[in-house]
């Protein structure tokens, strides 16, 4: 029997479904390409966009087509927003939400025996952290490890507090044994990853924070980078750059969630801080990582965006000097406050808007990257194809260079930046 998998969306979709495959493997399923002919294809699911929810169901059917009589398991989060509809709509043998993936096997099993379509869909508002793992990821050098799951901000135009749920926390030692674990298979990078990874440790109620977790990690032999994945910029405060600062581990790539440069515009979206807050995050990790990539997430067109407020947020992102921008049109989430709010931005007004954010975005990006030419970095090297090696610096940029060095960490002088790359000369 062989098993395929289409994951969409973040970071914690792609380490759950990582762990769902090898809980296939455990039971005798063969890994296979969603571009085959399989037993069973399962498609993790994004709802954060209406595209999100369109490119979820187009790989349904797209898995429909390529085997006809093949098992398929939807889930994630548009699963655990549209359960039931989906279990009628799509031929699914299984929906399952953002819950009970340890059982992803079990129930589908379960449902071929009896011949029937299960709809797995559990409430996830006070559902505790599940202890799902995995021990290798898709590359050689790089493994995802998710330590938080759930969020509790309730922005106005989000929908992912009410299909992931509340905030659950992964305990410090199951982290560390996992991150040990993926060390000794050769792992040599881990980006720590959650719904809201600025949360770790609230609901413990003993301390805990995310420094404690990354300390942990930063012990482990054989790991030689930690990289952070999207954080609130509420946490990035002088205290905590300068904590950062004493782990060498840590990689000096920052994404700090924006969303909009105007503070108009970021009230209404019940952001919990200000261009002037996040501002002074963005100065304190400098001031600790004077070169360090920052790079974040900006939507257009936000209910009641004016283009005064569009301006603004042009003029802030521009100062902040980003190395990269998500760029995103607003998208209505049926059941989150922004979806009834007034002044609704024409469709093509948001995608204008947005295209002047990525050609901004894009300027940055090559500002930044020709500002390193000439620097020497450590690149850590993750494939090797016809005598050159590809790999990325610490601030995640992309580097090649002569020689095969695949799963090695190099000392590399950037001598050229051109296409998102770096050239760069092997030194040490």
């Amino acid at each position: 029997m062989k098993v395929a998998f289409h994951t969409l969306g973040c970071k914690v979709n792609q380490y759950d479904s990582q762990a769902m495959l090898e809980l296939f493997e455990r039971a005798g399923y063969e890994a296979g390409s969603f571009d085959e002919p399989c037993d069973v294809y399962v498609i993790n699911t994004c709802t954060v966009t209406g595209t999100g929810d369109k490119k979820s169901l187009q790989a349904v059917r797209r898995a429909q087509r390529l085997n006809p009589a093949a098992q398929i398991v939807v889930c994630g989060c548009l699963a655990q927003r549209d359960g039931e509809k989906l279990l009628h709509e799509t031929g699914a043998r299984l929906i399952l939400g953002t819950a009970r993936r340890q059982e992803v096997v079990t129930l589908l099993e379960e449902a071929v025996r009896a011949d029937t379509a299960i709809c797995a869909v559990t409430d996830v508002r006070h559902a505790s952290f599940e202890p799902l793992l995995i021990t290798r990821h898709e590359g050689r050098t790089r493994a995802t490890l998710k330590i938080q799951e759930g969020c509790d901000r309730f922005c106005a135009y989000c929908i992912i507090p009410y299909v992931r749920g509340g905030i659950r926390t992964r305990p410090v030692a199951d982290v560390q044994a996992e991150a040990a674990r993926l060390a000794e298979a050769g792992y040599r990078e881990i980006v720590l990853t959650g719904i809201h990874l600025t949360s770790y440790g609230r609901d413990l109620k003993d301390g805990t924070a995310l420094l404690d977790v990354i300390a942990a990690i930063h012990g482990i032999e054989g790991v030689e980078r930690i990289r952070l994945g999207s954080l609130e910029p509420v946490i990035a405060t002088a205290e905590f750059a300068q904590a950062l600062g004493q782990l060498p581990k840590v990689c000096p790539q920052f994404h700090l969630a924006l969303q909009s440069g105007c503070d108009t515009v970021l009230k209404r979206m019940r952001r919990r801080y200000d261009t002037a807050a996040f501002r002074q995050s963005a100065q304190a990790l400098r001031a600790v990582f004077p070169d360090c990539a920052l790079t974040t997430d900006v939507m257009s067109g936000f209910p009641g965006e004016t283009d005064g407020e569009h301006r603004q947020s042009l003029a802030f992102c521009e100062e902040m000097a980003f190395s990269r921008m998500h760029v995103f049109p607003y998208s209505e989430r049926e059941g989150t406050p922004a979806a009834t709010m007034a002044g609704a931005v024409p469709r093509h007004v948001r995608e204008d808007r947005a295209r002047e954010l990525i050609a901004l975005g894009r300027r940055m990006a090559e500002a930044y990257g020709q500002s390193q030419v000439g620097t020497v970095r450590r690149v850590l090297f993750e494939t090797c194809q016809d005598g050159r090696s590809a790999g990325y610096t610490p601030e995640y940029m992309r580097c090649e260079a002569e020689g095969a060095l695949c799963g090695e960490s190099r000392e590399v002088l950037l001598t050229k930046f051109e296409k998102d790359c770096f050239t760069g000369k092997i030194i040490l």
